[in-house]
């Protein structure tokens, strides 16, 4: 069983910067695919970040040149650095980590900008 752990979160200005932070229990070395998700009221859940096990990266358009996806094997532990973030940035973020045909998920945590 796989449990993610997020921290980081919270309420920033525009422009600032956030780093999340996405712990994982049991094997780390066993997850393929681990990513950023995150949720604006009324509007669908959306990949934000993503990393391979090879340390592949996919962002969304959005977000390309600000935020960046790290793993860091030692610590179990993937990273998002938020910088230059701005309102529309605002939602929850979630971390998703594949094992095999399985997805896991963290329990979410709030990303709030103002302007």
């Amino acid at each position: 069983q796989v449990q993610l752990v997020e921290s980081g979160g919270g309420l920033v200005q525009a422009g600032e910067s956030l780093r999340l932070s996405c712990v994982a229990s049991g094997d780390f070395f066993s997850l393929s695919t681990v990513g950023w998700y995150r949720q604006a009221p009324g509007k669908q859940r959306e990949l934000v970040a993503a990393i391979g096990r090879g340390a592949n990266t996919n962002y969304a358009d959005s977000v390309k040149g600000r935020f960046t996806i790290s793993r860091v094997y030692v610590k179990s532990t993937v990273y998002l650095q938020m910088n230059d973030l701005k309102p529309e940035d605002t939602a929850v973020y979630y971390c998703k980590a594949d094992r095999g045909a399985s997805s896991h998920w963290g329990q979410g945590i709030q990303v709030t900008v103002s302007s």
